[in-house]
């Protein structure tokens, strides 16, 4: 198992690695998963809008792309994250730059798990998730 972080265009410092890194695999074990391989890649808006055209063929920004690679109960994916979109979302939410960050990573997180946002309740149910596994992290 491991949890890693690129950088693709884009430079930013977390400023406990190890922290969010414990955090994501007690999300998952609480959830009754195994961790696999993530893979977070940290980028711009248009790297991440790029592969939002090549693989998804959508052709707008977005903060998140989660690719799943998740066999039986082991989650593995890739996580794509737009530092640009989590700061411009952190100013209109009127939250950190770090709390908009630990969101959205999470968010991957549950994606991979299975939870889906596609409903009005699906994201209702995703986004008090978030809010728990936020709580857990803040608690750490």
């Amino acid at each position: 198992m491991a949890i890693s972080f690129q950088f693709e265009d884009a430079i930013f410092e977390f400023s406990n690695p190890k922290k969010v890194e414990s955090w994501i695999i007690k999300t998952i074990e609480t959830e009754k998963c195994f961790t696999g391989n993530i893979t977070y890649i940290f980028c711009s808006d248009n790297y991440l809008l790029d592969v939002n055209r090549k693989y998804l063929n959508h052709d707008y920004f977005t903060d998140v792309i989660t690719f799943d690679y998740v066999k039986n109960s082991k989650i593995s994916g890739d996580i794509f994250i737009s530092i640009d979109r989590i700061t411009e979302n952190a100013k209109i939410f009127n939250v950190s730059r770090e709390n908009e960050l630990l969101r959205v990573m999470i968010h991957g997180v549950l994606h991979l798990i299975g939870y889906d946002d596609q409903t009005d309740e699906q994201e209702e149910e995703i986004h008090k998730k978030e809010d728990f596994y936020l709580n857990i992290y803040n608690s750490l």
